[in-house]
């Protein structure tokens, strides 16, 4: 494991943020735990004198931040995306405690892998569509009686846990290395997106729902498929299936190919 570079391949997405000063926190929480990716996702507003006033020192961080405009594009080269929410949703997803996130993602970015933490807006949290986007959740066991916790402290909470994390890899035997031959190049979230909208395509132009609502077949098919770590060879042999399987029924259906 090169805890030296893994560093380097973690990213801290913050999504829809509302007020300029907890981006501020939230670079200053990283720098202090020596991580310094910051991905800022259509912020309400921009960066201003709070936000950096507040990054305090992390200015770099700050500033080096791109904006992108969905978070599909902020993850789309990652392998592993761990979505932080206070509650359970509609959208099953394994939860995870902060400590074992943080080891989960050390391990995938040793690999290397591009991985991310991604954290919603202060009032509403993440969507139910950025979530269907996450590999699995990460939950901050707060008071159940006052579990509302700012925006920053929870991304100095993750923070903290992945410098143990990498403290804690640093004290350990060292792994052996893993054969540069064996296995496939893994699929990159961009790739995987591109394979469930296939999917969603193909399973309607089959009629594969006969009339149900499509979305909860989507859900589960998204978690069988998140599991398995998809490679790259291994999404163009399904989109190659279902590039038949969609020729197949618009023959059966006189449409144009």
């Amino acid at each position: 494991m090169s805890v030296q570079t893994a560093p380097a391949r973690i990213r801290f997405v913050l999504v829809g943020t509302q007020h300029p000063g907890n981006m501020g926190a939230a670079a200053r929480a990283m720098k202090t735990m020596g991580l310094g990716r910051l991905v800022l996702v259509a912020p309400e507003k921009p960066l201003d004198e709070e936000a950096f006033r507040r990054s305090a020192g992390a200015e770099d961080v700050l500033g080096d931040a791109p904006v992108v405009a969905t978070l599909a594009e902020a993850v789309a080269d990652c392998r592993f995306v761990l979505g932080c929410t206070a509650r359970s949703r509609r959208v099953q997803l394994e939860e995870l405690l902060p400590a074992v996130a943080a080891q989960r993602v050390l391990a995938k970015a040793a690999e290397p892998a591009e991985v991310a933490f991604v954290f919603g807006r202060e009032r509403t949290g993440l969507t139910n569509e950025e979530l269907q986007l996450c590999h699995a959740a990460v939950h901050i066991p707060s008071n159940p009686d006052f579990s509302s916790l700012n925006l920053a402290a929870a991304v100095q909470v993750l923070a903290y846990e992945v410098r143990m994390a990498i403290l804690g890899a640093a004290d350990a035997p060292a792994a052996m290395p893993a054969d540069p031959g064996f296995g496939e190049a893994p699929a990159s979230h961009a790739q995987v997106e591109g394979l469930f909208g296939q999917l969603g395509d193909t399973l309607d132009e089959i009629d594969f729902h006969k009339g149900r609502a499509p979305e909860s077949a989507m859900r589960k098919l998204r978690r069988l498929f998140l599991r398995t770590e998809l490679s790259e060879q291994e999404v163009r042999l399904l989109r190659g299936i279902l590039s038949d399987a969609q020729r197949m029924a618009r023959l059966a259906t006189n449409k144009p190919l």
